[in-house]
């Protein structure tokens, strides 16, 4: 299967914002529609979109799902706590990286805590696939995070969908999708707490209802179309580079699946790999129109490579070539990056321990994956109980004042100067 071919500058041109202005336009109308109408717009969107019955329940509790855990197959219960602990190791970590600060500062001290938030919603995809594995990356890392309540939302939820929300602690399931779930999640409803967090990969539906709740909730990010990019050199199998982009396309129609390469030979070869490895993929129809959307880009030299690597920022970067720990030591942006041939994208989606929930459409810039970071807030503060020691700051902070001219933020320090105050 031949794929298009971009030259080294050409992919600056790619239209990658995470959601087109009309879905956001239509999303509007419902996340305002749930904001106003509650449960009852929420039902009459799951009706139409999810699925449910009229009568049927929106909301699964930790009875049902604990029940659902229970039914599962055991090989598949094993798999589940197994991958948890995993990310739940990776997460614990992290948050051990995040301690709260004291310093003397003149006159006192300063400092911050880190504490979590108290409520997080983690929206995990249902609609072409299942996706247990997105449940568990969602919802054990706001656990890990201490956040004391948590809630999984995902159409159509299957139970192995319902025993991940289980295996990750979270107290119900919200069995609805689309915009209406996070507009739920954002302002609740009557009996449904509203969050403080919402969290997780979607649609385009999905991302343009993050979108329009941010300020009445934080968002972990705003992420469109799975991408991967291999950095491949004459170095690399090509049956194996085939393999990850096949991985990568089967997940979306609008995944972008991209190989950047120094070598010609190279992209003949794995175009012949994925002619090979096509034929019996159960995901064809997906796949298919995926490999339409990807390219390949040959390039001169590893520099040039890096540069469109970079240009890109995917979220996920995988590099197989000859010498993988230096060249990804000279790389700047990525979601996720995965180093060497044996460190397979696929082991990231499926709990190798870092998050699988990361920015698409260039966002890498700017930010990192989901986190317990997503989960926290560092929230600073100051106590000055010795004005004399701290005159400097103060009589600073008067100058300052007066410079932008507020006169009352002046006054108020002077006072901090006079004695007995």
């Amino acid at each position: 299967m031949k794929l298009r071919r971009l030259e080294a500058a050409e992919d600056a041109a790619l239209d990658r914002r995470a959601v087109d202005s009309a879905t956001l336009i239509a999303a509007a109308e419902i996340v305002e529609a749930v904001k106003e109408g509650g449960e009852r717009a929420v039902r009459r969107f799951a009706e139409r979109f999810d699925g449910v019955a009229s009568a049927g329940p929106l909301l699964i509790g930790r009875e049902e799902i604990n029940s659902a855990l229970d039914q599962l197959p055991a090989g598949d219960r094993r798999l589940l706590t197994r991958t948890a602990a995993r990310i739940d190791r990776f997460a614990a970590h992290q948050k051990a990286s995040l301690t709260d600060l004291t310093l003397d500062i003149a006159g006192g001290r300063a400092g911050h805590h880190v504490e979590p938030v108290g409520r997080a919603g983690c929206y995990a995809p249902g609609g072409r696939y299942p996706l247990p594995s997105s449940v568990l990356m969602t919802a054990v890392t706001a656990r890990v995070a201490g956040v004391e309540s948590v809630v999984v939302a995902s159409p159509r939820p299957t139970p192995v969908t319902l025993a991940a929300a289980a295996v990750a602690g979270a107290d119900a399931v919200l069995a609805v999708g689309g915009a209406h779930a996070i507009a739920a999640l954002a302002f609740g409803f009557d009996g449904f707490d509203p969050c403080d967090v919402v969290a997780g990969p979607g649609n385009r539906w999905v991302t343009a209802a993050k979108q329009l709740v941010v300020g009445q909730v934080g968002i972990d990010m705003l992420a469109g179309p799975s991408e991967l990019v291999v950095l491949a050199d004459d170095g690399a199998d090509p049956a194996m580079v085939a393999a990850d982009l096949l991985g990568q396309a089967e997940h979306d129609p609008e995944a972008l699946p991209v190989l950047v390469t120094t070598s010609e030979v190279l992209a003949s070869a794995v175009e012949a790999e994925i002619d090979d490895q096509f034929g019996d993929l159960p995901t064809q129809e997906v796949a298919r129109a995926a490999l339409e959307n990807g390219f390949v880009t040959v390039v001169p030299d590893m520099d040039t490579a890096i540069g469109v690597c970079d240009r890109l920022a995917p979220e996920h970067l995988q590099v197989m070539t000859v010498n993988p720990g230096e060249v990804a030591s000279r790389l700047r942006h990525w979601g996720g990056l995965f180093v060497g041939a044996g460190s397979a994208e696929v082991l990231g989606d499926y709990g190798a321990g870092p998050n699988h929930t990361l920015p698409t459409g260039g966002v890498a810039r700017y930010r990192g994956g989901l986190s317990v970071m997503d989960f926290v807030r560092v929230r600073t503060w100051l106590e000055i109980d010795d004005p004399v020691a701290a005159r400097e700051t103060i009589e600073d902070s008067i100058a300052l004042a007066r410079i932008e001219g507020l006169e009352a933020h002046a006054r108020a320090a002077e006072r901090r100067l006079k004695p007995g105050s």
